[in-house]
């Protein structure tokens, strides 16, 4: 896995991901959720992701766009699937 840089600047807001240290397949927590998401696509350009909640159901495709400014941790992936 790859650290995540977090922005520590009084200027900046604290505990966000730096959009350059983001990857596809990386796992992730965003804002307001208590849920982990993989990340399936990025768009540096736009500072845009898009992801799917992890671990995903098989029956489930369901992903969405996300500004990258809403993750606010990179984690490591488990298969473990009680967490």
């Amino acid at each position: 896995m790859i650290p995540s840089k977090i922005l520590d600047n009084k200027n900046e807001k604290k505990n966000l991901i730096c959009s350059e240290n983001l990857y596809k397949g990386a796992c992730v927590k965003i804002k307001n959720s208590s849920k982990t998401f993989q990340v399936i696509g990025i768009n540096i350009g736009k500072k845009i992701c898009w992801v799917r909640e992890w671990p995903f159901a098989c029956n489930s495709k369901q992903t969405f766009a996300l500004e990258i400014s809403q993750i606010t941790l990179q984690i490591f992936c488990s298969n473990n699937s009680s967490e």
